[in-house]
């Protein structure tokens, strides 16, 4: 492996890492603040400030934001409506349930809706087609998120 393999590898890692703080973090927000779409609101509003000041440090000039008249809608609001229930549930999920198994089982959903993405060619991906053992790899993530879960 490369140089730049295991780098981009480790970044992966990492923010995969970040991605399970950021459920329990939030959760706690939310305790904190009353409920949990008020700590989803705030934790939006932080990431929005963050990216219109990365945004304005190294897109300036080069974001086309007059093709946004001809973007069909799903592209429009999709990302933010799925990021949005996606922080929404993991901040609920993640007391209740554990962030082990919560990620898990994230994990799991993403890896099955993936091969059917992959699958079907949708948004304009390449189309793959199921085989066995794409198939019994998600599975068995399945079977290791129950058992994170159940056991």
């Amino acid at each position: 492996m490369s140089g730049t393999a295991v780098m981009l590898t480790l970044v992966a890692l990492f923010t995969g890492g970040m991605i399970a703080m950021q459920g329990p973090i939030n959760a706690e927000l939310a305790a904190r603040l009353g409920h949990p779409l008020s700590a989803a609101f705030w934790s939006f509003c932080v990431g929005t400030t963050v990216l219109a000041i990365v945004v304005v440090v190294f897109a300036r000039g080069s974001t086309d934001f007059g093709a946004l008249r001809s973007i069909p809608l799903y592209m429009m609001v999709g990302g933010g409506l799925l990021g949005a229930v996606y922080v929404l549930v993991n901040l609920m999920l993640a007391p209740k349930i554990g962030v082990a198994a919560l990620m898990s089982l994230a994990i799991a959903g993403q890896l099955a809706a993936a091969l059917l993405l992959d699958r079907f060619g949708l948004f304009d991906l390449v189309q793959r087609e199921l085989s066995v053992g794409r198939v019994s790899g998600v599975l068995l993530v399945l079977v290791g998120a129950l058992m994170v879960r159940m056991l």
